[in-house]
């Protein structure tokens, strides 16, 4: 009987990661769409999409929920202090220079 339950166990662990993976890749894309407005309406035009991505990357799990609620309740002064806050970031700096992407101020 151990064994079986320890089968059991093992798929309920695999079938809640699942959701989880599909959680956070729902909350990433809104996350990329609010950011991506962001960057659209600081930075008119730069190729938003390869900055919208560094930005996500740098940011934390927390910060991706936050930033992914305001494509729902609405972008505020907060999420765009947010978004630029990341921006700012090493690695952030890093990719959007590695990507060829100048951005004045950052």
């Amino acid at each position: 009987m151990r064994p079986m339950v320890m089968i059991l166990a093992a798929a309920t662990l695999s079938g809640c990661a699942a959701a989880n993976d599909a959680a956070d890749a729902v909350a990433r894309d809104r996350a990329k769409a609010v950011v991506n407005g962001v960057v659209q309406d600081k930075f008119p035009g730069l190729k938003a999409a390869p900055i919208t991505d560094c930005i996500i990357d740098a940011a934390s799990a927390r910060e991706i929920i936050g930033i992914a609620s305001a494509s729902v309740t609405g972008v505020d002064q907060s999420t765009v202090e947010t978004v630029l806050e990341i921006a700012q970031r090493p690695e952030a700096v890093t990719c959007i220079a590695e990507n060829g992407i100048k951005v004045l101020g950052i």
